[in-house]
């Protein structure tokens, strides 16, 4: 049960690559389990609660067990995260541009995978430690500015005309062909698949769906990171599922049915339907 959540708003130097922190704080009398949907980001928790272990189905040596700070993504498939107790900490969520930026690595070194800031060291787990020493929210996201401004003075900019190729696609929906993508930099396929895998940790085609399904996903009422985080659930609204596909770029419904399996772990209808905050 989230019992606090408190969004902070980054220092203006850092509006283009933070959106926004979530501070929070939440007690689960018994294990909690959730599924997360893909998605081509990159999630930040410095937690300093009871312990969770973040799990991909398709691969145990992926995930990160017992710790209560990580990084995860991007993933191309859904995972599930386990906890018991009372969790507290922030959530950053990062676009793949900015992460690269902030982490300093190419993410190629974390797609699909969890890591525990312990595993890291550095300064990450250094932050985690200095957030838990803090009295408020207020001073937490004070020094998370302070940190992350910091990391811009000693990480270089992301080559541009990879940030430019993540712009188009966001930018088209996950509609642009990687041909097309390819012109507009001046790449060939070949070396734009290559250096955005590398720097990215997806290739553009896999980002492309991600993109659309996240879009799709919201619409059913769902935020991509549940955890930790307040659900909503929504149906369609006046359209039905095949309108919703044709809307977000889908074959037909079905082709928007086996997304959601994939990526979510369940259908639309399924998510839009159930009133936890994400079925297992």
């Amino acid at each position: 049960m989230l019992t606090e959540a408190v969004i902070g708003l980054p220092d203006p130097r850092l509006r283009p690559y933070v959106d926004r922190y979530l501070g929070y704080r939440e007690h689960a009398a018994r294990t909690l389990v959730r599924r997360e949907a893909a998605g081509a980001f990159v999630v930040l928790i410095l937690g300093w609660g009871a312990p969770l272990d973040v799990t991909d189905a398709r691969a145990a040596d992926r995930g990160a067990y017992g710790t209560n700070a990580f990084l995860a993504g991007p993933f191309d498939g859904w995972c599930a995260t386990r906890t018991a107790g009372e969790g507290v900490g922030v959530q950053v969520l990062l676009t793949a541009p900015a992460a690269r930026r902030l982490l300093g690595l190419p993410l190629g070194e974390l797609a699909n995978r969890a890591v525990s800031v312990d595993d890291l060291g550095g300064w990450l787990a250094r932050l985690r430690d200095e957030l838990a020493e803090r009295p408020d929210w207020a001073a937490r996201f004070a020094r998370l500015d302070a940190a992350l401004a910091a990391r811009l003075t000693v990480t270089g900019p992301v080559d541009p005309r990879l940030v430019a190729a993540w712009r188009l696609l966001d930018g088209s929906g996950g509609g642009l062909g990687v041909g097309a993508l390819a012109d507009e930099v001046g790449w060939s396929r070949r070396h734009l698949a290559v250096r955005f895998r590398r720097e990215f940790g997806l290739p553009p085609k896999t980002v492309a769906r991600l993109i659309r399904f996240q879009r799709a996903y919201a619409m059913v009422g769902r935020t991509l990171v549940t955890t930790p985080t307040l659900g909503a659930d929504a149906g369609p609204g006046g359209d039905g599922w095949a309108e919703l596909a044709v809307r977000f770029g889908y074959y037909d419904q079905s082709h928007l049915i086996r997304e959601f399996r994939e990526f979510a772990g369940a259908t639309p209808a399924a998510l839009a339907g159930s009133h936890s905050s994400n079925p297992v």
